[in-house]
Order: structure tokens, then C-alpha cells, then sequence
């Protein structure tokens, strides 16, 4: 059976591809003119070269049964909301309705737990909970919010959509690297004098992979599942990185203030007269409430693994040295 791929060139979507293939799926997957492809080099796949929201985009879909849509733009700089509205909310239309034209049988959507939103209070939510749009920080996690509208919106005329909310991964393979993957890039770097008090749900980014062939396999049309493991403060996760690199984690937590009047200030004044910004005044929004999520409706009806966190870190460490990216030459840093 062959299978198309939006996003394989990404970290989440590249393991995608991989469990695909030792699944024995043939896979196709489309890629931008200019996408990096180091994390599908080697691969036995089918590359065609496209864009989301190509008019023509259902002729590349016609010999597969299946799509997975794992490709999204993500970015916290504000910026860049108007990409973010265009590839995330316009690319899954247009997705959806090429699928719909070419015959798919059925679709796993890649959502996030950021268009669930958080709980008040670091309360940690499932997939019943839902933020008003309006209370989602940041044009991220809106233009997933919407996205996923679009995605369900299409299930109910009843396509055959299911949709996966995976958290914050961690493994080998994340490029860019990730949010998630430069605070360990960062602590790598000795980067990090201190920590924010926050929080989020973290999973083994192969597992989020295996959760996606479980939602084709399993998955009820319509519903969301949350892709995740296990909630963890901020501080924690720094602890354990300490133990498994010897490197000293920070002990001192900055006051939420602090940080956000920096990113204030390279967004909003200094980043118009040519500097580039570090620190993007959105991802401080957010950091200052925990995002704790409950991934057992997935654990349940589709049977998500939950692999030890300590080894996801452990490996994603070992990718990022070996790879070169702690001599600061790789990276979104640079």
C-alpha cells in the first residue's frame, strides 16, 4: 500500500516515514523546492516536489490509499503570522480537498496539543478541553486551533480524518532543531544561567511516530487523540539532562517578567531597526503557564507506546553532538 507524506523532511514527520516503511508502507512524500533532506537521505521512498497548497496537488496523491499531513509551519516570531495562517489553516484546506479529489481512503491529520490550549493553572487536560481561540497565545497555536476546525469540519461531511495532538517530542533527527530540542541544544551549549518555572508534556518522538500508524489503524474519524507521556516541570527536565551529560543545571528560576520585557523589547523596538531577535516575545507568553496534558485516551483505544523519557533525552543528546550542532555550526542559532 502506498502512502503520501506532507512534512517527512521534519523531525516528527521523519520518524513517520521510517515507522511507514519498517511497517512496509510504500510512502511518497512531498517536499518544498529548497526543503533540506538530510533526515530522508537513503531512504527507499518516492520524492515529489510541491507545495501545501499546490492547486494540482491531488495528481501526486492518485496511486495512495492513505495520507498522513504532518507538515505545519511553526514559529513563534510574530512576523511571520501571516505564513503561519497560509501554510498551517489554508495548506490543510487545500490538503484535505486534494485528498478528497484523489480517492484517499483515509487521513491522519498532525494537530498539536497547542490548538487544545492549556489548563487553568497548570491543570493538566485531555482531549475534552478546549481554550477559546481567543485565549490561545500566540498566531502558533491559533492557526492550529484553526486548522483543525478545517479538519474536522471535513470529517463531519464525512471524510475519513483523524486527528493526532502530539506534545513536546524528544529524539535523534530534530534539524531545526525544534523548541523542545533547543532548550536541550541550549543546555548543551551551556547556554542556559537559569529557567523559567513552567512546565509541559514530553514523549519519545518515535513513539509519537508509532502514534500516528496506531490513529490510521485504530483512530475514530473525527476524534482527537493527545500523542504524549509524561508532564514535567521545567526544572526536571534540566535535572534530568544534568545526570545523563554532567553538565550542571542552572539553579536559579528568572520572574516571569524578566524575560518577557527582553523579548518585548528585541521584537517590538529592536528587531524593526535590523536586529535579529533570540528571544520571541510569544514563546515567554507561554511559558509562563504549565502545559500539562492527559494522553490516556490514547494509551487506551490505540495503544500508544510510553518509552522511558530518559532515553528519548539520552539520544537526542547523542544526534546533536555527534551531528555537530554543540560546536554552535548547526542549527537555528546560527
Amino acid at each position: 500500500m502506498r502512502v503520501f507524506v506532507t512534512g517527512g523532511t521534519g523531525f516528527v514527520g521523519s520518524h513517520v516515514v521510517r515507522s511507514l516503511l519498517a511497517a512496509g508502507y510504500n510512502v511518497t512524500a512531498l517536499v518544498r523546492l529548497h526543503s533540506n533532506l538530510d533526515n530522508l537521505r537513503d531512504l527507499p521512498i518516492e520524492i515529489v516536489v510541491g507545495d501545501l497548497n499546490d492547486p494540482n496537488l491531488w495528481e501526486f496523491m492518485v496511486d495512495c490509499k492513505y495520507l498522513f499531513h504532518v507538515a505545519a509551519h511553526y514559529s513563534l516570531w510574530q512576523k511571520d503570522r501571516e505564513l503561519l495562517y497560509h501554510h498551517n489553516v489554508q495548506g490543510t484546506r487545500n490538503v484535505l480537498t486534494a485528498a478528497k479529489k484523489a480517492g484517499i481512503e483515509r487521513t491522519v491529520y498532525t494537530s498539536s496539543v497547542a490548538a487544545i490550549g492549556v489548563g487553568k493553572s497548570g491543570q493538566v487536560v485531555d482531549e475534552t478541553h478546549q481554550s477559546p481561540v481567543e485565549k490561545l497565545v500566540g498566531d502558533y497555536k491559533k492557526s492550529k486551533f484553526l486548522a483543525e476546525q478545517v479538519a474536522i469540519e471535513a470529517a463531519n461531511r464525512g471524510q475519513d480524518i483523524v486527528i493526532v495532538n502530539p506534545s513536546s517530542p524528544i529524539g535523534p533527527l530534530d534539524i531545526k532543531p525544534t523548541p523542545t530540542g533547543d532548550i536541550i541544544l541550549r543546555f548543551l551549549r551551556k547556554q542556559m544561567p537559569a529557567y523559567i518555572d513552567t512546565g509541559l508534556n514530553f514523549i519519545d518522538v518515535r513513539d509519537v511516530a508509532q502514534g500516528h500508524l496506531l490513529a490510521l489503524e485504530k483512530g475514530q474519524s473525527g476524534d482527537r487523540y493527545i500523542l504524549g507521556h509524561q508532564n514535567l516541570t521545567f526544572k526536571q527536565l534540566l535535572t534530568q539532562l544534568s545526570q545523563i551529560t554532567n553538565i550542571q543545571a542552572p539553579q536559579t528560576s528568572v520572574p516571569p517578567w524578566l524575560p518577557l520585557g527582553v523579548a518585548w523589547i528585541e521584537e517590538k523596538i529592536l528587531s524593526p531597526l535590523g536586529k535579529t531577535p533570540t528571544v520571541p516575545l510569544d514563546g515567554v507568553r507561554m511559558a509562563q503557564q504549565p502545559m500539562y496534558y492527559d494522553a490516556s485516551k490514547a494509551v487506551r483505544e490505540l495503544g500508544l507506546p510510553q518509552s522511558p523519557l530518559n532515553q528519548a533525552l539520552k539520544d537526542a543528546v547523542d544526534w546533536f553532538v555527534s551531528n555537530g550542532y554543540t560546536k554552535g555550526n548547526r542549527g537555528r542559532e546560527e
